[in-house]
């Protein structure tokens, strides 16, 4: 099991309290993040028991030659707040590509770390001009605006969308930045925590991405 820690920073953090929230030296009590170090099938079931009620989106059918490199959740079993999958792999204008989807409740933060922004939500950017893409999850068509990067380090390297799916937050964030180009064509999502055996046959392992 990996060891918890706080959903908008690297910072390390004091154990789970009694109420199950950590402490964060920069950001106070926060439900805890769980990152494990690899990924694997099985650390992914795992995965998928802590945040049992929130779905696990990953892009469908995964594309051949593209695996599973990372994921994580926040809070628990009592009450999830947000996950978070990557999927990695090549496409023939970009080279390699990570693809990085977080579902959240309003003011987890993890979205706003795996993006790079300095605000928690992305309400702000979403309520300014139309949509740039949509993604489709089940019948549900999902619009997307752009999410300015210009406040933060390394703005060039990766572009970020974000929208509202089933009442929380949804966050996509692609490196490098010109993949975005892969979302043109409309992107179905799928959330995998009710897969069941199919998902013994999808690939995990790679290089996580950095976030």
């Amino acid at each position: 099991m990996p060891d918890p820690g706080c959903p908008r920073c690297p910072t390390p953090v004091a154990p789970l309290d009694a109420d199950g929230l950590v402490a964060c030296p920069e950001h106070g009590e926060v439900a805890p993040l769980w990152h494990p170090a690899e990924s694997s099938y099985e650390l992914f079931t795992e995965h998928l028991r802590r945040a049992d009620g929130l779905p696990s989106y990953l892009p469908w059918p995964l594309s051949p030659g593209w695996s599973i490199t990372d994921f994580a959740a926040v809070g628990g079993p009592e009450r999830p707040r947000a996950t978070m999958t990557c999927c990695s792999g090549t496409s023939e204008p970009d080279g390699p590509v990570d693809l990085l989807v977080v579902t959240e409740e309003a003011g987890t933060g993890l979205g706003a770390r795996v993006a790079g922004t300095v605000h928690d939500d992305p309400g702000a950017d979403i309520v300014a001009g139309p949509p740039v893409v949509q993604v489709r999850i089940g019948s549900q068509a999902v619009r997307l605006w752009s999410v300015s990067t210009s406040r933060s380090l390394g703005e060039w390297d990766r572009s970020v969308v974000a929208g509202e799916a089933a009442g929380r937050w949804l966050w996509i964030v692609l490196r490098p930045a010109s993949a975005m180009l892969l979302l043109q064509d409309e992107w179905i999502l799928r959330d995998v925590s009710g897969l069941g055996p199919p998902l013994l046959a999808l690939p995990f392992g790679g290089p996580r991405p950095p976030w």
